[in-house]
């Protein structure tokens, strides 16, 4: 059995559990869309959703943050623990382990960030880190920012987090628990290395060769000269494509 490229451990199992992230956005894309927009359905796709073990609301006044996971509110001073979250944590923990059961929230040093931990611990196969995110082309509220962060979670086995900027004041925003927050996504380290991200070519469209305009001719010209073409040809060939290939791999993999 092929080892997985990501491990989920929840520490707190109430609430959904990670999920493959849908082609639909969880059904929030017109239809027009997931049928023939195929790049807007392969970003929803890439990756898993993360859903908060229970609902709860976060609100800033422009100084200090307080939390809800009902009607009661509670100032966040420094950190907030989940219900029993240490019991459940120290029940599973080897004994040098015991005693640090990350917090679910953290106030941060900078006035409207809160840490946030998702209740999961992850590790991933070498070579491969995960990419934290709000969920792709899923509307979100606009009472808070999801700073994007890539971790080596192959090297650092942790808490699984994300850092959050209240940016409303006095108005809650809320976390239901069956509502995604954040979308992890498999990355290879060597993708974001310099040896890649300097490798770039910025050029005048003059410099553009044989190879490059017969591409362009095949994308755009050919398209445009038939009225009858049909649509979401580029959704097509890319899923034929991706089909040939798994079979492939399948038959090499006999």
């Amino acid at each position: 059995m092929t080892a997985p490229i990501v491990s989920f451990y929840r520490a707190i199992e109430s609430g959904l559990p990670p999920a493959r992230a849908g082609r639909s956005a969880g059904g929030t894309l017109p239809v027009r869309g997931v049928r023939y927009c195929e790049a807007v359905t392969s970003a929803s796709a890439f990756g898993w959703h993360i859903f908060p073990p229970f609902g709860f609301s976060l609100m800033w006044d422009g100084e200090t943050v307080a939390w809800a996971t009902g009607d009661e509110w509670y100032r966040l001073d420094e950190a907030a623990q989940y219900p029993n979250g240490l019991d459940r944590f120290d029940s599973a923990a080897p004994s040098e382990c015991k005693g640090f059961c990350p917090p679910w929230l953290l106030r941060g040093v900078t006035p409207g960030i809160v840490q946030v931990w998702t209740g999961i611990i992850v590790s991933t196969a070498p070579g491969w880190s995960l990419l934290i995110r709000a969920p792709a082309n899923l509307g979100r509220s606009w009472g808070f920012e999801t700073f994007e962060g890539i971790i080596e979670t192959d090297r650092w086995t942790g808490p699984l987090f994300v850092n959050l900027r209240l940016i409303a004041t006095d108005t809650p925003c809320s976390f239901p628990a069956r509502y995604p927050f954040l979308q992890v996504q498999p990355v290879p380290r060597s993708v974001y290395g310099d040896e890649v991200l300097n490798s770039a070519e910025i050029a005048s469209i003059a410099a553009m060769d044989e190879n490059d305009w017969r591409g362009f001719h095949e994308t755009i010209v050919t398209p445009a000269q038939n009225p009858d073409r049909p649509l979401g040809d580029y959704a097509v060939r890319v899923r034929k494509r991706r089909a040939t290939e798994t079979v492939a791999r399948r038959f090499r993999g006999c």
